[in-house]
């Protein structure tokens, strides 16, 4: 599915020829995201991977890189995560070259113009707000910060409003210098390209890039005995839910087994969840779970949005299908979530896109890249009696996290947060 090659100064490529394509995907990875980051630098993973847009040396503004791909009907864009930043594009594949000109100079060459900054502060500030203003979107970040308080991986990824406000010019180019290195690089390719090729285009394109050590992340603290319930009162229509486990990491064996009993639970029309309190119950448009698996730690996810007069109904509800998952899970249900599974992924894999995240996104987060053959025979061979193993290890009261933001207390829930 994939080669792979180490360049002399440790920036790694991957790539994925897929003769059958038209175009080239290219995406980035620098290992470097909110978790990594202490309190003074918070956001600045986010803010740098902003100003990586707004000018370089030979392009010298936003609207230039932009022209540069979308001239050619190409897709140009970036993000911060956690535990990861990625600059990608996708183009036709005759103009890979360009598309990798244009990365390149944006994350070796970028001014960093001090009328940039301040303008992109600004920027980051209301985008900082509009969250705000969003109950679906922050209930997702408090959840954050009920399971990980008092540490990075706790916080917004955009920072707050006052480590933005602070950040200078200086700072944010020291922060840049310290952490994009070529040791800490992944670059993904996928689509109808030569690996030989894309390697000696990459090596040419970021020669001038020496290695050096990256900093590491702020190690987790996954300390819990008891529920945590956090409530953000405010006029809204809906009350917004998050109801959290802890879940499984990254590398974690059994992490496909997590991933397979939350397809059960709740994702999909098909899932436990959907049925029994959307269109059993009627309580709920949007009811959904999801997993999130990070480096050393993990996360499961129920979402709802509700009427606020229904949240203790919700509440029990999901409590009560989280409970179930500890019983016995019939083999027809297995069967449907497990292709459910396979058959998403393998839909993904059609795209040069998904193909490059899938590769580059294992290269920089996990000890090898798996391939997709790899995992659906992984999620084959998961039994009924493995999810109920995981399910009794994660399923319990103890480890319970709450977040709601919406016209309701802590007092509607009280008494009611167990397993």
């Amino acid at each position: 599915m994939f080669r792979r090659t180490v360049l002399p100064s440790g920036l790694r490529v991957i790539t994925s020829k897929m003769p059958h394509t038209r175009s080239a995907s290219l995406s980035i990875f620098i290992g470097i995201g909110s978790r990594f980051e202490s309190d003074a630098d918070a956001g600045a993973s986010h803010f740098v991977e902003h100003l990586c847009f707004k000018g370089t040396q030979r392009r010298a503004s936003s609207k230039e890189i932009s022209e540069a791909i979308e001239g050619v009907g190409g897709i140009l864009n970036g993000g911060t995560d956690k535990e990861l930043t990625v600059y990608w594009c996708k183009v036709a594949v005759g103009n890979f070259e360009s598309a990798l000109d244009v990365l390149s100079d944006m994350i070796l060459n970028s001014k960093f113009d001090s009328t940039e900054v301040e303008k992109e502060r600004s920027v980051i500030i209301e985008e900082i707000s509009m969250t705000q203003d969003n109950p679906g979107q922050l209930v997702n970040l408090i959840i954050d910060n009920v399971m990980w308080p008092d540490q990075p991986l706790g916080r917004d990824v955009a920072g707050t409003k006052e480590s933005v406000g602070a950040f200078t010019r200086q700072h944010l180019a020291d922060f840049l210098a310290r952490h994009y290195r070529a040791g800490n690089v992944a670059v993904s390719v996928a689509g109808n390209v030569e690996h030989d090729a894309v390697v000696e285009s990459v090596a040419g394109a970021f020669a001038p890039w020496q290695d050096g050590p990256a900093e590491k992340s702020v190690p987790v603290d996954d300390r819990q005995n008891a529920p945590r319930l956090l409530v953000d009162n405010r006029t809204t229509e809906q009350a917004h839910l998050c109801l959290a486990l802890r879940g499984l990491s990254n590398l974690h064996p059994q992490r496909f087994t997590l991933d397979l009993l939350n397809a059960i639970l709740g994702d999909g029309m098909s899932s436990r969840l959907f049925l029994n309190i959307r269109e059993k119950l009627g309580l709920a448009y949007d009811i959904h779970s999801y997993t999130s698996h990070l480096q050393d730690t993990g996360a499961w996810v129920i979402y709802a949005g509700v009427d606020p007069e229904q949240l203790p109904s919700t509440v029990d509800a999901a409590l009560e299908e989280l409970g179930r998952l500890r019983e016995e899970i019939p083999e027809v249900e297995v069967t449907r979530a497990r292709e459910y599974l396979k058959g998403r992924l393998l839909l993904r894999m059609e795209d040069t896109r998904s193909v490059a995240t899938w590769l580059g996104a294992q290269e920089m987060l996990s000890d090898r890249i798996l391939t997709v053959d790899e995992v659906v025979a992984m999620l084959d061979a998961v039994t009924s009696k493995q999810l109920t193993e995981v399910a009794h290890s994660l399923i319990a009261t103890d480890k319970l996290s709450v977040a709601v933001v919406g016209p309701v207390s802590a007092a509607d829930l009280e008494g009611r947060l167990k397993l």
